[in-house]
């Protein structure tokens, strides 16, 4: 069984050096919304005729195709090189703490099917495999063709992976999965390459390629769901720390005589605004708010989420106590990072404003006037998708950097060998 390790993502030119001349044509390819031959030759600074016989070459994997044509230089019009989006497709699987979701996607991001399910992750390994395999033979199943196009499949896990060995799992994280994934059956079953992130740093790469982070080279991630994680993209790529634990904001202490954390802390942030940690809080309030929409019925994050949406009194007392607790976190952070961007993911960034104005009144207050004012804090763009979407693209961004990982380009380079 083999697992990928992620790739760096976008590879600027000065970072290419070394690369095969026919990787870097289909990348540039890639990038472009439509390449002349001459374009590509001055992208790559290769003569024409290499460029030409790169050219061929791509043309021949189906991963090129020639389009319409190119503005003119004074001669005839070029005829434009173009990525073909749709020759494969990739599974993006989210593996939350209480849900699991697989977006389909082609090769430029475009999401073609969804599937979303509850399920109590944590506590059962078994049955989240099998629910990982139904939701992509159901999403499989809705675009004719997808099953033998498929090219690989990226999996956000909520929890630390090292990138030594992606299939181990956290065991104080998940100590039900007992440290090891078992996501071979996915390759077993599908024939393609497995690649294995983090969440929050998959929720980062989806908002530098896709989001609201296209534009930032410096900025974190945060994702706000059952637990609290971050990813942090530094110089348009993903920072992992030494043992690729970073980001884990989490389990930031921050008051060492609160409740007990599963880390073996004491007063970390999840145990004031995680979702366990909000349920039980709103249980408590509802308790004395018979007017309350949260006041009858079992209380979920979900509800407290669709409470505050409709301002509900108590649910938005808990989103008060999200901001104070998450700005303090926040400020820390910013005052020593200094990102451009904080972008809030998961599912209680739908709270949008109601959850960003007291939380940046909160972060102004407790930071340096020359690291708030270089950093906006922004919603993420993606929604509920984000996080499939990410691990989608850590195929992608493997495949670009790595292009015989598309079949048809381990062919060309085997029967040029």
């Amino acid at each position: 069984m083999e697992f990928r390790t992620p790739a760096k993502g976008l590879s600027p030119a000065d970072e290419a050096r070394g690369r095969p001349l026919l990787d870097l044509a289909l990348e540039s390819i890639w990038h472009s919304e439509g390449m002349s031959r001459a374009d590509l030759s001055r992208r790559l600074e290769v003569s024409r005729s290499t460029a030409s016989q790169l050219a061929g070459d791509l043309l021949d994997t189906g991963l090129v195709a020639e389009g319409g044509d190119g503005p003119s230089r004074g001669g005839r019009r070029p005829i434009l090189l173009e990525f073909q989006d749709d020759a494969h497709v990739i599974l993006g699987v989210d593996m939350g703490a209480t849900h699991v979701a697989v977006a389909l996607t082609d090769l430029r991001g475009r999401i073609l099917a969804w599937r979303e399910e509850a399920h109590p992750v944590r506590s059962d390994p078994e049955g989240t495999r099998a629910l990982m395999i139904r939701l992509s033979d159901e999403v499989l199943e809705q675009v004719p063709g997808a099953t033998a196009s498929l090219l690989g499949i990226g999996i956000a896990v909520a929890s630390p992976v090292d990138h030594l060995d992606p299939s181990r799992l956290s065991e104080t994280v998940l100590p039900a999965w007992k440290g090891r994934s078992g996501f071979e059956t996915l390759q077993e079953r599908y024939g393609v390459p497995v690649f294995v992130d983090n969440d929050a740093n998959l929720g980062a790469l989806a908002e530098r390629w896709w989001g609201a982070g296209r534009e930032v080279q410096h900025f974190t991630f945060i994702k706000l769901a059952t637990g609290i994680g971050a990813g942090h993209m530094f110089g348009g790529q993903i920072y992992r720390g030494a043992t690729n634990a970073a980001g884990e904001i989490g389990h930031i202490s921050t008051d060492p005589h609160g409740e007990p954390c599963l880390c073996g802390n004491r007063g970390c942030l999840v145990t004031f605004i995680g979702g366990d940690a909000l349920v039980r809080k709103a249980e408590a309030l509802a308790a004395n708010a018979p007017g309350s929409l949260l006041a009858d019925g079992p209380i979920t994050l979900g509800r407290i989420e669709e409470a505050a949406l409709l301002h509900d009194p108590v649910a938005m007392q808990l989103v008060r106590d999200v901001a104070h607790h998450l700005g303090i976190a926040i400020a820390g952070f910013l005052n020593l990072l200094n990102p451009g961007a904080v972008i809030l993911g998961g599912s209680m960034a739908r709270l949008k404003d109601d959850l960003l104005v007291p939380l940046r009144e909160t972060v102004v207050r407790r930071t340096l006037l020359t690291s708030v004012a270089a950093s906006e804090v922004r919603v993420s763009e993606l929604g509920p998708q984000g996080i499939a979407l990410g691990a989608a693209t850590l195929v992608l961004a493997s495949a670009l950097s790595t292009p015989t990982l598309f079949p048809a380009m381990q062919k060309l380079t085997a029967d040029r060998s």
